[in-house]
């Protein structure tokens, strides 16, 4: 975000400790994540050596955000292809390649929330969810009413043999195969 104000001072001391020289208080890598979340920028300087930081810090947020609990933004496989750049030919085009990828994500990104706000309203992605598990419900129900042969509490058709015992095995296969599907579907439901 280019602005034509001037990217805050963040100092790093010795101790790992963040000095924010803007407000004079210390933060953290999570005040700083939320900074670039608002479009804060900021720029660190190693507090001993005057040196610029801010990359790597920028890379320890992402570290650290990567570590948490729930659904990680970097999949294994794109770590994977990003060290393979390092020291290749391409390595040169990457960085430029992933800054386009990435501005291009963001406009449309805004552009997708939009849209959906307009088309289903604010809370169109919970509705959806519940839809989907309602419509799922229904369909088990279905399958349940239309289920050719009883269920027994084990959740397995039941079976009888019959004379022709070549047409029983097939017949017992089929049934245990609509059994084994009907209880996948039960399963599915119940999430």
């Amino acid at each position: 975000m280019a602005t034509d104000k001037q990217p805050t001072v963040i100092k790093k001391y010795a101790n790992r400790r963040l000095y924010h020289t803007g407000t004079s208080t210390y933060v953290t890598l999570e005040d700083l994540a939320g900074m670039v979340r608002k479009g804060e920028d900021f720029v660190v300087y190693d507090a001993k050596s005057g040196e610029e930081i801010t990359r790597s810090v920028l890379a320890q947020i992402i570290f650290e955000q990567e570590n948490k609990e729930g659904p990680n933004l970097l999949p294994v496989t794109v770590l994977r292809q990003l060290i393979r750049f390092y020291g290749d030919s391409m390595q040169a085009l990457v960085p430029s390649y992933l800054e386009f990828s990435m501005n291009n994500l963001s406009q449309e990104q805004q552009k997708l929330r939009e849209q959906m706000a307009q088309a289903f309203g604010p809370g169109a992605f919970q509705a959806m969810e519940e839809q989907v598990r309602k419509n799922m419900g229904f369909f088990t129900e279905a399958m349940r009413m239309f289920a050719p042969f009883p269920q027994t509490s084990s959740g397995t058709s039941e079976t009888k043999p019959s004379a022709k015992s070549e047409e029983t095995t097939d017949l017992d296969r089929l049934k245990q195969q609509m059994a084994d599907m009907q209880a996948k579907l039960d399963k599915l439901a119940s999430k």
